[in-house]
């Protein structure tokens, strides 16, 4: 009898060892299926996204590509193999030479341009000054009006006989009328000022945002030191305001890269090229396009897909790689380097 009770106890041990071993083995199979209901909603979410960007871009690429070794049409199976005859062509020719020179200056002049105009104009509408919010939405206006409303309206502004030079003769400054639009000499400053007009409304927006994002303690503290305001905006403002300066640039040397409607409607296709304004890509819809030659059209987009992605992976090697760095966040259990 004695044996049978002491022998229970360790009956009731063994049992509860094993349940407490089953207990600990829990969390893993847990976090196992949490992991994999996360890989799930992932991939559930993020499919339909996938799939239109494989399709609306990663496959465009690939068949640009492709049709890039052929002398086609535009219709039918391209037969007519030629290799790489058309990437010779492209970079043997001159044209593309100057194209690929305007945009490299457009580029340029767009960040010297309207860099430092947009953080002048957002230190000014950080402001407490009247009629701020109006001033915002007359800033604002030319970069969400339509392209082709700009370039036909500046078209015909910029004309010799439309209102610009009618505007200079009226005030006695005829001399100073130009054909702004036909002189190579100034046609591209001309773009360039069009291209100022019309984009550095979202820049300004842009900056404005990353100002008022900087804490304003920061400018307190500083003020109780004694610093000047343009020390405060040189050692406070400025530096904050970094990432959304390189943010900005990255959307306009990309925007710069790809420039098309502008020139195309204020130049059309053959006198862009004649005033010194031609780009990459009307230079491919000129020579593909309109000259019924969609093979070498092709080719021409891949030249300049290839140079913006080269330019964009550099830049955020070097430039953007900080600002991503920091955005990103370790999992659980990790530490950060």
């Amino acid at each position: 009898m004695s044996d049978s009770v002491t022998a229970l106890p360790q009956r009731s041990s063994r049992s509860g060892s094993t349940r407490g071993d089953a207990h600990k083995a829990s969390p893993r199979s847990d976090r196992a299926r949490s992991d994999w209901r996360k890989r799930f909603e992932i991939a559930i979410l993020s499919g339909p996204a996938i799939v239109m960007f494989l399709a609306f871009v990663i496959f465009p690429v690939f068949m640009a590509a492709y049709y890039g070794f052929f002398k086609w049409k535009g219709f039918g199976v391209p037969t007519n193999f030629v290799g790489f005859a058309n990437y010779v062509a492209i970079f043997n020719d001159q044209n593309f030479h100057d194209a690929l020179a305007h945009n490299g200056f457009i580029l340029v002049m767009s960040l010297v341009m309207q860099g430092p105009a947009a953080v002048a104009f957002a230190l000014l509408l950080n402001q407490n000054i009247r009629g701020r919010s109006l001033i915002r939405v007359l800033i604002f206006v030319p970069y969400v009006i339509s392209e082709v409303i700009v370039g036909t309206g500046w078209g015909l502004m910029l004309q010799y006989t439309g209102a610009v030079n009618d505007m200079l003769t009226n005030m006695g400054l005829g001399a100073f009328a130009h054909d702004w639009i036909a002189d190579p000499n100034i046609a591209i400053w001309t773009l360039m000022v069009i291209i100022s007009w019309k984009y550095i409304g979202f820049a300004i927006i842009l900056m404005l945002a990353g100002i008022q994002g900087i804490p304003e303690e920061l400018y307190e503290a500083a003020a109780i030191d004694g610093a000047s305001y343009w020390q405060i905006q040189r050692w406070i403002t400025l530096p904050l305001l970094g990432p959304t300066i390189r943010v900005w640039a990255f959307l306009s040397i990309i925007g710069s890269l790809q420039l098309f409607d502008l020139v195309y409607i204020i130049w059309g296709q053959y006198v862009a090229s004649t005033a010194g304004t031609s780009t990459m890509a009307t230079y491919m819809v000129r020579e593909g396009r309109l000259a019924g030659n969609y093979g070498f059209g092709n080719a021409v987009a891949v030249v300049i897909f290839v140079i913006s992605l080269a330019i964009a992976l550099t830049y955020q090697r070097f430039v953007l790689r900080r600002d991503t760095a920091g955005a990103l966040t370790e999992a659980p259990g990790k530490k950060q380097n």
